[in-house]
């Protein structure tokens, strides 16, 4: 076989060399221990956890080493594009904090383009050279020979796929390959595989240690018959030609190494470094532990916390503690420290699922969240409000001064220790939502006469300008006109002597005012919602209760 001719019949347009590739792709001029890694997602439209996860640890090997990040669109499966993906993409990772050096949304480096589609030449140019030295063919099977193949293999207990003697169009001879072109039949370039399944060898995964790794035997597809490269040819092109140093990757992508290993060798490509992380676990409502899925579980999606106005920097910090066992620690020690200022290690990532835990995150992001500033918090509150509900804006920050109220009540701002009740911006939104409107969330407990008689007391001694003791001490009185106990000791040992204790009387008052049986400090609320608002909540209340 003229391998050469085969090559110049199957590329006749192709006619820049792969070795002016090289030379347009020079080493990056970066100082020693600076790694490059990537973010190459595919343009789905969805962008989920496990994306995040993967680019905080790619994003800070990167930049600690004063390396590289860069964003690369594998865009090669059209049937999978989804219109303004990359959008959605560039988006996300800005949200979240993520910021590239270069790359898809930037086009400011010089080792692109960054969309594989706009690389078609480049790929074509590289599979001539394998064609060329005989370690690519075309393969003129159609999908319906292909299913016959598997089922055939299946039937013998066989491997399946394409390999050895059932490849059947690997020893094809010039004239027939010609023939078939003649007559315009499709075909795809594959690999001629060297390998031997049986055989197996040491890799150094830089997650994982020493793994075994068997030799791949499969001629996998490298260009697809619109001549756009599979994921495999595209990754070794690429990333050889942008100089990735560690492909950072999820490990159900493990059983992809064999094939990617013997493409480098094969394109005569040096090794990268490849580590491979773990996958997202949970524990589901049935105490099962499994993979987090995007059918079952909408916290995988990153749209799930920008739509309930988590803080990128929290789930930052949340996902930090997956990533490395020994940030938290470091955190605990640093709590006012960036979390850039943590050495981020490879060797200090799990090696066995990372398990989510929606409460931790939560937890983490309260504490953040009770460190600002009245001011910061008002910054996040109105950039979440202006996003997603634009419509209340005006009621929400017409009168700052209100909201600055509401926020110290619930903040804790001038108590002793911070509150720690909010975790993101639409529950923050909803807890405060008392102050604004009334709705009647929690019922009483106790029976309509009796609340409407102490709505009623309550109503005739209210005075708005009594301060907090002054308040307190009337609802005292009231509570001992009505059989309740103000001692909670006394209430404690007797407690089926009195009809509630102070607490009870409490929770009639605070559930008549906001709706709800929680909230914080009730003559603080009423401070805030004003003597008429306040007086006209228990009016409607004891109405609704004639």
């Amino acid at each position: 076989m003229d391998y050469q001719q085969l090559a110049d019949l199957l590329f006749p347009n192709v006619t820049k060399s792969w070795k002016e590739y090289l030379d347009m792709y020079p080493e990056r001029n970066l100082p020693k221990g600076a790694e490059v890694l990537r973010m190459a997602p595919s343009p789905t439209g969805f962008i989920h956890l496990g994306n995040l996860y993967g680019a905080l640890a790619d994003e800070r090997i990167a930049h600690q080493s004063n390396g590289v990040f860069y964003l690369r669109i594998e865009d090669t499966d059209l049937k999978r594009k989804v219109e303004g993906a990359v959008e959605t993409v560039i988006s996300c990772f800005d949200y979240f904090q993520i910021h590239f050096d270069e790359g898809a949304h930037l086009e400011n480096g010089k080792y692109g383009p960054y969309y594989q589609r706009q690389r078609a030449e480049i790929y074509q140019a590289f599979a001539k050279k394998l064609v060329s030295e005989g370690k690519a063919y075309p393969c003129f099977c159609s999908e319906e020979e292909l299913g016959k193949l598997r089922e055939q293999q299946t039937s013998l207990n066989q491997a399946t796929g394409y390999y050895g003697k059932w490849a059947k169009c690997r020893n094809l001879t010039l004239q027939e390959i010609k023939t078939r072109l003649e007559n315009k039949d499709s075909y795809v370039i594959r690999m001629r595989s060297n390998g031997d399944s049986s055989k197996q060898h040491i890799f150094h995964d830089e997650i994982k240690g020493d793994i075994t790794v068997h030799e791949n035997d499969q001629d996998i597809v490298l260009l697809k018959a619109d001549g756009i490269p599979t994921y495999h040819f595209a990754h070794a092109i690429d990333d050889t030609l942008m100089h990735t140093s560690i492909v950072l990757r999820g490990e159900e992508w493990l059983g992809t190494l064999p094939v990617h290993l013997e493409l480098f060798d094969l394109l005569g490509f040096k090794r990268l470094k490849y580590a491979h992380t773990t996958v997202l676990m949970k524990i589901d409502e049935t105490g099962t532990k499994r993979k987090l899925s995007k059918r079952k579980d909408p916290e995988l999606s990153l749209d799930y916390y920008r739509q309930l106005g988590y803080h990128p920097y929290a789930v930052k910090l949340y996902l930090m503690t997956l990533l490395n066992w020994n940030f938290e620690q470091w955190y605990l020690k640093n709590p006012d420290t960036n979390l850039e200022e943590f050495k981020f290690s490879l060797d200090k990532m799990g090696q066995s699922g990372a398990l989510f835990d929606l409460d931790k995150l939560n937890n983490i992001s309260k504490t953040y969240l009770s460190k600002f500033t009245l001011d910061q918090m008002k910054d996040f509150l109105k950039e979440y409000v202006r996003n997603y509900r634009s419509d209340d804006y005006q009621m929400y920050f017409s009168n700052e001064s209100k909201l600055d109220a509401i926020l110290s009540v619930g903040m804790g701002l001038n108590m002793k220790k911070r509150r720690k009740d909010y975790a993101y911006a639409s529950q923050i939104l909803d807890s405060i939502d008392l102050y604004y409107h009334h709705k009647m969330v929690d019922s009483f407990q106790y029976d309509n006469e009796l609340v409407k008689k102490i709505l009623t007391d309550f109503l005739s001694s209210y005075d708005y300008n009594d301060d907090n003791n002054t308040w307190f001490e009337k609802l005292k009185d009231i509570a001992q006109q009505n059989g309740f106990q103000t001692d909670m000791k006394a209430y404690k040992l007797d407690p089926t002597g009195y009809k509630g204790s102070i607490a009870d009387v409490s929770e009639i008052v605070r559930i008549a005012t906001t709706g709800h049986r929680n909230t914080p400090d009730l003559w603080s609320i009423m401070q805030i919602i004003g003597e008429e608002s306040t007086k006209e909540r228990i009016i409607n209340v004891v109405k609704e209760l004639n």
